[in-house]
Parts: structure tokens; C-alpha cells; sequence
């Protein structure tokens, strides 16, 4: 669960990793600044660190930080350009979007590549009473989730689904025609069930990373966290997997069709905030770790 990322595939512009966190924040200077979505998961949720740990997190991050702005940042910016391009072109098409899509999820794998050491330092560090505490968010957590995405009738599960993505689409496109609002309807529907087994394939990645964390002090703990926090789709349940595969595709031909049904208005306000976003990333000024 990689806190404020995007989860698999959601529409086209929240795949910039970190950089749609700060959207929400009119200084982005001072959002990315304390971007904590550097760790793989929201650790504050999960993990109750006393004082000497948080300081010692804080220290890293900013270390991390400090090299994901001077190493990962242009590429981000790169990889604006090369949707400001597609919008440009109207080439908003499956296989562009599957190629976008790919390096959104290897700029992932890079940044969990270097956290891992560091999240296996301070994990190996928590005593047996913070592992339990642990144990006790995971299991709030999914019923929580469960209460909130499974617990309800299908079809209002299907309308909040549709809901979200609105609101997710709504900020870059503007207001959505009744079209575009039906388009999500239907795939919504086509969804089905997926809240169940999402939610499922999570209890069962944190069931995994509660049976590491009683590893440890092993010399194969950091081994098992790479594959926590990197190869997650090695753990995912048989159902999420075949699941994922229609849920990413049909996400695809979603943003395909919700582009091909958006007005010149729309695709303008699309590349003014693709526009800003490369603006406001470039005059960032990285800090020294």
C-alpha cells in the first residue's frame, strides 16, 4: 500500500507517483518538502514510534528525499511532457497509456529500491508490544475498509465508485459532460465486485508483512521486505490477480473513451494544469541530504 500513490491503475495524471500529492497545496515547494510518501506505506497509521524513532525516520527521509528530488524529478518531468504531448496529439490511446502506466510503476520500484535498507533498519528496531500494535491497526484498517467499501449493497458500492472517479477526474478536465458521467457509470458497473477482493488481497499482503515483521532480527528479513515492498504482485490472492488485469484494462479504455468524448475546452484546461505541474516541478530546488 503505497501511501498517497497511486493505486495500480487510477486515471491518466494520478500516475505521477508523489507529484499529485502536492496538487492539494498551493506552495509546492513546501508540500514536496514534506513529502513522507517516500516510505511504502503511511507509517504513522501503523506504527507507533516513540520519540528517538521518529527523529531518526525524519532524518532519513529527509535523505531520501533529498535524492528522489535530485535523481527522480527530472524524469518526472519527462514523463509530464510526454502526456502533455499525447493530449497535444490526441493520441490518448490504450497502448500509450499501458507504456505511461509502465514507467509510473518502475519510478515505484526505484524509490522502494532505496527505502528498503532504511525501512528495514528502523522496522528490525521495533519491540515485541509496537509489532502488536501493529497487528491491532492492520486489523482496524480492514475492517474499517471492509465497513466503509464492502459492507454495503453492490449498487451503492457501483455509484461511490463512479463518485470517486468523478472527483478524480473532475479537477483536470473541469466539469464533466453527461456522456463522460455515464461512460463512468458503466465502468463502474463492470467493476463488480472488485471492493470485495481488493480488500481481500490486502489483508493477505499484511498478513505477509505481519509474519516478516516476526522475523526480524533474521539476516533474510530485509530479502523478505524488498519483496514486501517491491514485488508486491508476487504475494497478491489468485482472485486479486486475475481481477487486477480486466481492472487495469478497463481503466484504460475508460480514460481512452472519457478523452474521446471531452470537448476542446476540456483537453485545453487538461494541458494548462499539465503545464503548471511542469512548471511548478522544474523551479523546484532540491536540497542537500
Amino acid at each position: 500500500m503505497y501511501a498517497c500513490l497511486p493505486k495500480y491503475l487510477r486515471p491518466l495524471l494520478l500516475l505521477v507517483l508523489s507529484t499529485l500529492l502536492v496538487l492539494s497545496c498551493s506552495r509546492i515547494d513546501l508540500a514536496y518538502r514534506n513529502l513522507d510518501v517516500l516510505v511504502p506505506w503511511s507509517l504513522n497509521d501503523y506504527l507507533n514510534m516513540d520519540r528517538q524513532q521518529k527523529t531518526w525516520l525524519n532524518q532519513r527521509l529527509k535523505q531520501h528525499l533529498a535524492w528522489h528530488c535530485r535523481t527522480q524529478l527530472p524524469g518526472y518531468v519527462a514523463w509530464i511532457d510526454e502526456v502533455r504531448q499525447m493530449v497535444a496529439n490526441d493520441q490518448i490511446t490504450e497502448q500509450q497509456l499501458q507504456a505511461r502506466t509502465q514507467e509510473a510503476k518502475q519510478a515505484i520500484a526505484k524509490v522502494a529500491d532505496q527505502i528498503t535498507p532504511s525501512a528495514a533498519q528502523l522496522l528490525r528496531a521495533m519491540d515485541d508490544e509496537q509489532v502488536r500494535e501493529m497487528r491491532q491497526a492492520f486489523a482496524e484498517d480492514i475492517n474499517e475498509r471492509q465497513a466503509k467499501y464492502v459492507d454495503t449493497p453492490l449498487a451503492r458500492q457501483i455509484e461511490r465508485r463512479a463518485e470517486r472517479m468523478e472527483k478524480r477526474l473532475a479537477p483536470w478536465l473541469g466539469e464533466l459532460s453527461a456522456q463522460q458521467r455515464l461512460r463512468i457509470m458503466t465502468w463502474s458497473q463492470s467493476l463488480g465486485e472488485q471492493n470485495r477482493q481488493w480488500i481481500a488481497n490486502r489483508a493477505n499482503w499484511q498478513a505477509h508483512f505481519s509474519a516478516a515483521m516476526e522475523q526480524r532480527h533474521s539476516e533474510s528479513f530485509e530479502q523478505q521486505l524488498t519483496r514486501l515492498l517491491k514485488n508486491r504482485d508476487s504475494l497478491w490472492t489468485p482472485e486479486y490477480r486475475l481481477n487486477y488485469q480486466r481492472a487495469e484494462a478497463a481503466a484504460r479504455k475508460l480514460l481512452v473513451d472519457i478523452m474521446a468524448q471531452s470537448s476542446q475546452q476540456q483537453r485545453h484546461h487538461l494541458e494548462q494544469k499539465l503545464d503548471q505541474l511542469r512548471k511548478d516541478f522544474s523551479a523546484l530546488k532540491c536540497m542537500q541530504a
